[in-house]
């Protein structure tokens, strides 16, 4: 599927569409053969981030395999595209309000430093789909399109994370979603599966913010949070489970300082064992104490 629609306009991906688009045959998952990426952020013990290392303090193996680092950015300045995905079902409406502000002043921030070449795109989900805006750094545009979101029906999150892994696919530089939720999918025609495996094939990092009303297990869908969880540990990203203010503005700001504090990583696979296409593991450590490497675990070879 191509792209989906033009700046400034709302594009909802209806039920038949998903359907049909579900019964295509599976995707071939493409990698560079010639060289994989790795987006890294490292933290300290006390979870703060370290952008100060060099080459030499990482190793990077595939498929159990030591691989030599052929590419290698501190504090990278390739450009930003972030997908936003907004929850507006039904059960976000009483907190979708404070949600729309922090990505707001996120999305503000994000315009106005690091590369000016960043640039987001809006999603709304619920029991469908929705285009808000296309790539821009234009914030009044995508301020008016964030205040026109209303709540209602399901929440359809693994097509959200396809159809914008679709549009991710043909940016250049980092690739980056960014997930406001309070729960966990109810209405997708595609699976988690499909959905993992979209956001892989094109190197997209997830970070995932779900936005926790009550704190009991029995007010929360905690297998809807575990999925997320694993959907951003996955690509190298991290989750959030604040409640709406101060909290709220917290995490966006956390996840900002992380794109600004990312390492590239490159190699060129060699001396791999031969094996079926499909998931190879890379494993991301590195040489000093009390620091620890967070990075996608792998990558869909042919």
């Amino acid at each position: 599927m191509g792209r989906l629609g033009q700046t400034g306009f709302a594009l909802t991906l209806g039920a038949a569409l998903l359907a049909a688009q579900a019964q295509k045959p599976d995707p071939v998952f493409r990698v560079d053969v010639d060289l994989v990426r790795l987006l890294v952020t490292v933290k300290n013990e006390q979870g703060q981030l370290v952008g100060s290392l060099g080459k030499d303090d990482f190793r990077v193996s595939d498929s159990d395999v030591p691989q030599d680092i052929a590419v290698f950015e501190r504090q990278t300045e390739q450009p930003l595209s972030i997908a936003l995905l907004v929850d507006t079902s039904g059960s976000t409406a009483k907190d979708l309000k404070y949600s729309v502000e922090s990505a707001g002043r996120f999305l503000r921030a994000l315009v106005r430093e690091g590369n000016p070449r960043d640039a987001l795109a809006l999603f709304s989900f619920n029991h469908e789909v929705a285009l808000r805006t296309s790539f821009t750094r234009n914030a009044k545009r995508v301020d008016q399109a964030l205040d026109r979101l209303a709540a209602e029906a399901g929440t359809s999150l693994y097509d959200a994370l396809i159809l914008a892994s679709d549009m991710l696919e043909e940016r250049d530089g980092r690739k980056v979603i960014v997930v406001i939720t309070d729960g966990g999918d109810t209405t997708s025609y595609r699976s988690y599966q499909d959905a993992l495996r979209a956001v892989h094939d094109v190197d997209a990092v997830i970070y995932s913010i779900v936005v926790v009303p009550v704190t009991n297990d029995a007010g929360r869908n905690t297998g809807g949070e575990n999925a997320l969880i694993t959907l951003s540990r996955s690509t190298g990203g991290q989750v959030f489970f604040p409640s709406v203010g101060p909290a709220l503005d917290a995490a966006f700001k956390d996840i900002l300082e992380a794109l600004r504090t990312q390492y590239m990583i490159g190699y060129y696979p060699k001396n791999l064992p031969h094996m079926p296409a499909g998931f190879r593991k890379v494993r991301i450590e590195l040489q000093k104490d009390g620091l620890q490497a967070f990075g996608r675990d792998g990558y869909y070879g042919r």
